[in-house]
């Protein structure tokens, strides 16, 4: 049975962008219709702009409407000092209505981040919006350790058994390592496929 899988996130400079496309290909290969799409930038444009934030990105913006239409919701977003940033926060308080009717109840939630450093909140971050996932009634998928990647030490890697995550750098220089790449498709793969035995 086909599951529908929105992934939903925020991203500053592509790092969560390109996470996000690493968890949609996990979902879809696991047989699942997927999503991709974005909040809403809340930045002003002048100052996102000098901060040099890619604004290119290809994921349409979403509603807070859209979110009933799904199975799953896997949600990414960088860490703002160790929580999730306003952009994304701001999103979820906008679908009250949905927390309201219970909308949400029973479908499949996840959480996946970034930070600058390997301990700049990563996994306080993926706490704030798991929190936010389970007042919404989501049943929650972390990234558990079948992706003996997290594990390595051979290299500085993210992930954590709540969720994937990547480590950007200080200036955002490090992009996504192969292994948290695998970390955030595995953990796609896991979502559909809870999704999928839930809805059966």
């Amino acid at each position: 049975m086909s599951v529908k899988v929105l992934v939903l996130y925020y991203s500053s400079y592509g790092h969560i962008e390109a996470m996000a496309q690493a968890e949609a290909e996990g979902a879809r290969a696991a047989g699942a219709s997927v999503d991709i799409k974005r909040v809403p930038e809340n930045v002003p444009e002048a100052a996102a702009k000098a901060a040099h934030f890619k604004l290119d990105q290809a994921a349409p913006v979403a509603t807070a409407d859209d979110l009933k239409n799904y199975d799953a919701i896997i949600v990414g977003a960088p860490t703002r000092f160790g929580r999730m940033p306003s952009a994304m926060g701001s999103f979820w308080e906008q679908a009250g209505g949905l927390w309201a009717t219970g909308a949400l109840h029973g479908k499949v939630g996840a959480a996946f981040t970034s930070s600058a450093t390997q301990h700049g909140g990563n996994e306080t971050t993926l706490f704030s919006i798991i929190a936010n996932l389970l007042h919404f009634g989501l049943v929650i998928v972390g990234l558990p350790y079948s992706h003996a990647g997290q594990m390595s030490i051979d290299e500085i890697v993210g992930g954590a058994p709540y969720g994937a995550t990547t480590i950007a750098g200080g200036q955002g220089q490090r992009h996504p390592s192969k292994l948290e790449l695998d970390g955030a498709r595995h953990q796609g793969e896991l979502v559909a496929r809870t999704a999928a035995k839930l809805k059966a």
